[in-house]
């Protein structure tokens, strides 16, 4: 970020671009606010660079792999009183983009914060995006690095297809993700976000193997 700053004020036309970019991004909090009017309980939208993205229903794969993380963290985070984990309909709002992740966690400190009544989630610790045909693009670059420069330590995204997750963790020099590992089906994970959670990648993808890793966390 600090990079691209000194890029814009090396040019003389800075002040000018400087004051274009002030009302482009004025016009965004009139159409973001208008956007928070229009959203409703029965529908997936982001606000993403200005404009509202409507996400269609998810093949089924999608939906399951969403459900069966979401249990193992939420099981794990409660169990041991970490924190809070939300799926889906969670809008984070950061900067100038409003999302809705597909599995999301906050530690403690963030957690306390939450209320009952809240609308707007403040940045994640961890944020897992499950890709699909319709939203990879903004997984893999626009909110790759708006999570990234808003502080989100860790983020994982879950491939359905291939059945593996990537997992990417931020750089403290730079503040950008750095690969952390590509895990595959025979493979377990483990979260730096989440102190102590690790789990077999197969749990995603698996029934089966989704409720013994369940059950193994329970007894744990």
């Amino acid at each position: 970020m600090t990079e691209l700053l000194y890029q814009l004020l090396d040019t003389p036309k800075a002040p000018l671009i400087i004051q274009q970019a002030l009302v482009i991004l004025n016009n965004e909090n009139e159409k973001r606010r208008a956007f928070y009017e229009w959203l409703d309980d029965d529908m997936k939208a982001e606000f993403i660079n200005g404009e509202v993205v409507v996400h269609s229903p998810e093949l089924d794969r999608h939906t399951e792999a969403v459900m069966n993380f979401c249990m193992l963290l939420n099981v794990f985070v409660t169990k041991h009183d970490l924190g809070l984990v939300r799926m889906e309909k969670a809008l984070v709002e950061l900067t100038r983009n409003s999302y809705e992740p597909d599995v999301c966690f906050w530690g403690s400190s963030k957690a306390a914060a939450i209320q009952p009544d809240q609308l707007y989630y403040p940045a994640p610790d961890l944020v897992v995006e499950v890709l699909s045909k319709s939203t990879q693009k903004h997984d893999r670059e626009t909110k790759f690095i708006d999570y990234a420069a808003h502080g989100v330590a860790e983020y994982w995204l879950v491939d359905p297809l291939r059945q593996q997750i990537e997992a990417f963790t931020i750089d403290a020099d730079t503040d950008e993700y750095e690969a952390a590992g590509t895990y595959t089906l025979k493979q377990a994970i483990e979260s730096k976000a989440v102190q102590g959670f690790a789990m077999p990648v197969r749990a995603v993808f698996d029934k089966a193997a989704n409720m013994i890793a369940l059950q193994q966390l329970m007894s744990a």
